[in-house]
C-alpha cells in the first residue's frame, strides 16, 4: 500500500510494522458514508484482507466529526426503493468486511459519531475516543429508525441502553460510551494519538496467527449456544497450539524467557 494524496476522499497510510491507517477525509460533509466513501472504504478493506503483512487497521477521520452516517440530503434526493436497498447493502457489506478482517480494527474517534457513524464505531473491534467525542443513533429524529446501526450496537452495549439510544436518538458523551462498552478507552483530545498507539503497539507485539484466530473465534462463538461455543473454542485453541508461535510461547514459558516470535 502507498500513501494517498491528501485531497483524496479516503487517505491510506502504512508504517513499517504493518499498521494501516484509513482516514475518512471529507470533513465538509462530516465524513458522511455516501456511495463514494463506502466504495473507497470497501476497496481499502479488500486490499487489507489480501495482504498478510498487515497487523492492525486504525480507522480515523479528518475534521471535527468522526462520521455523521449516511447523507440524508442524498437520500431525500433519491426517493427510490432500489436506490435505498443498494445503499444499505453497500454499507452492510463494508461493515461485514471490518468484521471479517483477520486483523483488529481500531476506531480513533476524535469527534461526533452519529447513525451509521456510530455503527462504524460499534463495528470496529476496538475504539479509543477523545473525551469530547459524542455518539448517537439519531435517525429516529428524522423518522428513520437506525436499523442497520442497531446490529453492532446491541452487540456492544446492554440491550436496554441500546434501545434507549435507538428510540430517543439522544447523544451520549464519551465517558458514558466507555461505561456502556461502546468504546474501550477515553482520553483528552491531545492524548488521543498516543493512546491509540499504546493499544496498537500492544497488539503488534503478539503473533499475527493467534490474533487472527482469536478475533474470528470470539465473534463466531458469540452467536452460538454455550455447549457449541465451548466446542468451537476448544477446537480453536487446539489448532492454535499447533501453530509455531504458540509452540514457541509454551517453550519460552517453560524456560522462563521472552518468546522469540517469527511472525
Amino acid at each position: 500500500m502507498t500513501i494517498s494524496n491528501s485531497d483524496e476522499l479516503l487517505q491510506t497510510t502504512r508504517d513499517a510494522r504493518g499498521v494501516v491507517t484509513l482516514t475518512l477525509n471529507d470533513p465538509a460533509r462530516f465524513n458522511a458514508l455516501g456511495a463514494e466513501m463506502l466504495a473507497a472504504l470497501q476497496q481499502a478493506l479488500d486490499a487489507v484482507a489480501r495482504d498478510d503483512s498487515v497487523r492492525v487497521v486504525v480507522l480515523a477521520a479528518a475534521g471535527k466529526a468522526f462520521c455523521a452516517g449516511h447523507n440524508l440530503k442524498d437520500m431525500a434526493a433519491h426517493p427510490d426503493l432500489a436506490w435505498y436497498q443498494q445503499l444499505f447493502a453497500q454499507c452492510s457489506r463494508m461493515m461485514l468486511s471490518i468484521h471479517k478482517l483477520p486483523v483488529p480494527v481500531v476506531a480513533r474517534v476524535q469527534g461526533m459519531a452519529t447513525a451509521a457513524g456510530c455503527q462504524l464505531v460499534a463495528q470496529c473491534d476496538l475504539a479509543v475516543a477523545a473525551s469530547n467525542a459524542s455518539f448517537a443513533t439519531s435517525g429516529i429524529h428524522y423518522g428513520l429508525f437506525c436499523a442497520t446501526p442497531s446490529v453492532p450496537l446491541v452487540r456492544n452495549v446492554p440491550a436496554k441502553r441500546a434501545m434507549e439510544m435507538l428510540l430517543t436518538g439522544d447523544f451520549i458523551d464519551a465517558p458514558t460510551a466507555l461505561a456502556q462498552g461502546l468504546v474501550n478507552r477515553v482520553v483528552e483530545p491531545e492524548a488521543l494519538d498516543d493512546e491509540v498507539e499504546k493499544l496498537v503497539q500492544s497488539i503488534v507485539q503478539k503473533p499475527r496467527t493467534a490474533v487472527a484466530m482469536g478475533k474470528a473465534l470470539v465473534y463466531q462463538q458469540r452467536e452460538l449456544g454455550l455447549d457449541a461455543a465451548y466446542q468451537l473454542a476448544g477446537q480453536a485453541m487446539a489448532a492454535n497450539m499447533m501453530d509455531a508461535a504458540a509452540q514457541e510461547g509454551a517453550r519460552a514459558f517453560a524456560e522462563k524467557r521472552a518468546p522469540a516470535w517469527k511472525s
